[in-house]
C-alpha cells in the first residue's frame, strides 16, 4: 500500500477534494487494520509432503519441498495449469504415495522412506494429454486427518506482496467462462470490452497504453497489465484477488455439477432402473422398430448411441447392419457391462481400432466418459456420424437435461444431413378430473373417512409434481400441444420456453366421478403432461414410428407428470345455455368456465440435471368474463 498525507500547503480549500482525501484515508485505514488481522493469524503446524518436518506457512514448506525434495509445488500448477481441486487431489496423491514408500512420479518402491528420500529426482515434464494419476476423485478425501496444508496451499495465491504469473491462456479461459471478460473492475475503476487483443498488446509492448480511465496514465500503467522477463502477465494484487474469487465461485459450481452428475449416473448403475426400462414395451418397440426397419439408413451407417447404458440400442444398430457403433456412457459400471455385453454376443470391436487386420469382426466401441469430455477417451473426427441415436427423455421430456449432451454429439460429430433418433418431440397436456388426485382414495378407507389425510397430500402437490399414471377416464379436457421440437435445429437454450394453451371441456365427457350430472359441471383440479417422440420419414423411409407417453396409449416407465391446481376449477360445456349470476367469480360452481388458458413455463434448474415449471391459469366463462388464479410454481 502507498501511504497518503493531506499537506496544509497545498492550496485553497477545496470540498470536494478534502472529503475524496477522507474518503481515501478511511480506506487506507481499514484496508491496514485488515492487514495487520491477517497477519496476527498464524497457520498450523503444516507437515512436509514428503518428511517427518513441520512449517508454519504453506510458503515456506513448499520452498523446503523444492530445495531438498525436487518438488516446485507451485511451479507444476503453473504448468499443468491445475484448478484447487486438481491441486487438492495431487497433494492427497503425493502423501498416498509416500505412506507406501513409493515415488509419486515414476512409481518405483522402496524398503523404507529414506531410500526413497535419496531417490527422488527432478521433475520429468509431464504431457497435457491424457489423464493424470491424481485424477481419481478418491484424492479428494484427505490422506492426513486434519490435513492443514489442504486449507493452506491456496493462500499462496492470495499475497498482496508480489504480483501472481498466470498462463495468459488460461486466464482468457477463465475470463470468458466466468462471463468477466466484458466487464472487469480495476482499483474500484470500470473496463468494459476488454478483448483478447488487448492482452496481446500487453504481450508485445510491455504495458497496456489503452485510453486511461481517469487521465492519469502513471497511475494507470500501475494498474493495467505488464509483462515480466518470462512472458507470463503479471496481474496487480486486488485483480487477482477478483478473479480467484470468480474462479473460486466457478470451481464451487462445477464441483456441485460434478457432485449431481456423479450421484446422477451412479443411479444409472443400477440394474433395477435397466430392467425397468428393458421391460418397457412401448420404449423397446419404438427404438427397435427405428433401427431395424430401415435398412436404408443403418446398412454399413456409422453410428453413435449417447447414453448407452447396457448398450441394448448399440446392439440394434450393430444388428440392423452398421458398420460401426461408438456406445458413449458416462457410468463406469454400466460401461465395462455393456463392453462385456457386446462382446458376449460377439458384437465388440477388439484389437487396434485402426487397423482391420487385427481388429475383430464386432462393430461396437464403448467409451466411458460422458459425451462433452468425448475427445478425451477416443478420437472420433468432426461430422463422421451418419446416425445419432440416444434415449434421453426424462420425465415431463426435459427431468435430467440429457438432451443438451445429444445436442453436443449432433454438432460436433454429426455429418451434415445425418440422422438424428428420434428426431421430434412434442409435449402435451390436458386437465384431469378428482380422480386423477389421491382424494377418493382417502375420502375411503375401508369404510373410514381419511379425507383429512388427502387434503394435505393435494396441498403438497402443488408444489411438487407428481409422476404417476392417470386414466383416461379422469381426463376431462381435451388434448393441447404445449411445446414441440426438432431435435435437428434445435438448440439447447430452446428447453426453457413459455407456452399458451387453452383447455377445452372434451365434447363427451367420460370423467363421470368428477360430474355433477344435474347441472352438467365438471371440476378441473390439474394439468397432466406427457410427451411424445417420433422417428420420422425423414429419416425412417421404410418405417416411420411414434412413442408415445399419452395417457391413452399403452403405459410406460415415464408415467405422466401431475401438476395440482391449488383449488380446483369449475368448467361446463361451451353447449350449456345455463345462465350464472354475473357476479359470481370464474370457475366458480355458481359461474363455472367453458375454457381454461393456461400459460406454462419450463426452465432448467438452478439445480443441476432439474427443472423449474411455474404455471398461470385463466378460467374464461361463456360470455368472455375472465377470473386469473395466482402463479403456481413447481420443481421437479
Amino acid at each position: 500500500m502507498v501511504d497518503k498525507t493531506i499537506s496544509m500547503d497545498a492550496g485553497p480549500y477545496q470540498a470536494g477534494d478534502h472529503d475524496e482525501s477522507d474518503e481515501e484515508l478511511e480506506q487506507n485505514e481499514a484496508w491496514d487494520d485488515w492487514r495487520s488481522d491477517d497477519d496476527g493469524e498464524s497457520e498450523p503446524g503444516l507437515i512436509c509432503l514428503f518428511c517427518d518436518s513441520t512449517y508454519e506457512s504453506s510458503e515456506t514448506l513448499f520452498d523446503h519441498c523444492r530445495s531438498d525434495h525436487s518438488f516446485d509445488f507451485l511451479s507444476i500448477r503453473r504448468v499443468l495449469g491445475l484448478d484447487f481441486y486438481a491441486s487438492f487431489k495431487l497433494i492427497n496423491f503425493i502423501r498416498s504415495q509416500v505412506a507406501e514408500c513409493k515415488c509419486w512420479r515414476c512409481g518405483l518402491v522402496f524398503n523404507c522412506k529414506k531410500e526413497l528420500q535419496n531417490h527422488f529426482h527432478e521433475t520429468d515434464v509431464f504431457e497435457k494429454e491424457g489423464k493424470f494419476p491424481w485424477e481419481d476423485d478418491m484424492y479428494l478425501k484427505p490422506f492426513l486427518v486434519d490435513d492443514a496444508l489442504l486449507h493452506s496451499f491456496a493462500g499462496n495465491e492470495d499475497e498482496d506482496d508480489d504480483p501472481v504469473s498466470v498462463d495468459k491462456e488460461e486466464l482468457m479461459r477463465e475470463l470468458m467462462s466466468s462471463g468477466a471478460l466484458e466487464e472487469i473492475r480495476v482499483d474500484n475503476e470500470l473496463i468494459t470490452e476488454i478483448s483478447s487483443s488487448d492482452l496481446d498488446v500487453c504481450e508485445k509492448n510491455g504495458v497496456h497504453e489503452g485510453p486511461c480511465v481517469d487521465g492519469n496514465a502513471s497511475k494507470c500503467s500501475e494498474r493495467i497489465m505488464t509483462k515480466d522477463s518470462v512472458g507470463d502477465l503479471v496481474i496487480p494484487p486486488q485483480k487477482q484477488k477478483d478473479k480467484q474469487l470468480r474462479v473460486s465461485f466457478a470451481n464451487v459450481a462445477a464441483k456441485e455439477i460434478k457432485i449431481v452428475n456423479e450421484d446422477y449416473f451412479g443411479a444409472y448403475g443400477s440394474f433395477g432402473i435397466h430392467r425397468v426400462m428393458l421391460s418397457d414395451k412401448p420404449r423397446m418397440d419404438a427404438y427397435r422398430g427405428a433401427l431395424l426397419n430401415n435398412p436404408s439408413l443403418m446398412n454399413k451407417a456409422t453410428v453413435m448411441d449417447v447414453g448407452c447404458g447396457t448398450g441394448i440400442l448399440s446392439l440394434f444398430a450393430a444388428q440392423a447392419g452398421a458398420s460401426k457403433v461408438i456406445a458413449v456412457e458416462a457410468s463406469a459400471k454400466m460401461a465395462g457391462l455393456a463392453t462385456q455385453i457386446a462382446k458376449d454376443n460377439c458384437l465388440l470391436k477388439e484389437g487396434d481400432q485402426d487397423s482391420e487386420e487385427k481388429a475383430s469382426s464386432g462393430v461396437i466401441t464403448v467409451a466411458q466418459c460422458m459425451v462433452e469430455e468425448l475427445n478425451n477417451c477416443i478420437h472420433v473426427k468432426p461430422h463422421s456420424i451418419d446416425v445419432l441415436v440416444s434415449e434421453w427423455m426424462g420425465y415431463c421430456l426435459l427431468y435430467e437435461s440429457m438432451l443438451t449432451s445429444v445436442l453436443y454429439a449432433r454438432d460436433h460429430w454429426l455429418k451434415p444431413g445425418g440422422a438424428i433418433l428420434p428426431d421430434t418431440a412434442t409435449i402435451f397436456a390436458a386437465g384431469f378430473g378428482k380422480g386423477g388426485t389421491s382424494l377418493p382414495f382417502w375420502e375411503d378407507v375401508y369404510g373410514f373417512n381419511m379425507s383429512c389425510i388427502g387434503n394435505e397430500v393435494v396441498e403438497d402437490a402443488t408444489q411438487v409434481p407428481i409422476v404417476d399414471i392417470i386414466e383416461t377416464q379422469d381426463i376431462i379436457t381435451e388434448s393441447a400441444v404445449v411445446q414441440a421440437f426438432d431435435l435437428t435445429t434445435m438448440n439447447s437454450d430452446e428447453m426453457d420456453f413459455t407456452s399458451n394453451f387453452e383447455l377445452n371441456l372434451k365434447s363427451v365427457c367420460q370423467a363421470d366421478d368428477s360430474a355433477n350430472s344435474k347441472s352438467q359441471i365438471y371440476w378441473c383440479h390439474g394439468i397432466v403432461l406427457w410427451f411424445e417422440t417420433g422417428f420420422t420419414s425423414r429419416f425412417c423411409k421404410e418405417m416411420a414410428t411414434v412413442l408415445s407417453t399419452s395417457p391413452y396409449s399403452p403405459r410406460t416407465h415415464w408415467s405422466q407428470t401431475i401438476l395440482t391446481f391449488k383449488e380446483p376449477v369449475a368448467m361446463e360445456s361451451a353447449s350449456s345455455a345455463t345462465e350464472f349470476p354475473k357476479s359470481a367469480a370464474v370457475g366458480s360452481v355458481q359461474c363455472p368456465a367453458a375454457q381454461i388458458r393456461s400459460r406454462l413455463s419450463i426452465v432448467r434448474s438452478s439445480a443441476h440435471r432439474s427443472i423449474d415449471i411455474s404455471m398461470e391459469l385463466t378460467a374464461i366463462s361463456l360470455d368472455g368474463r375472465k377470473h386469473s388464479y395466482p402463479i403456481q410454481i413447481f420443481s421437479l
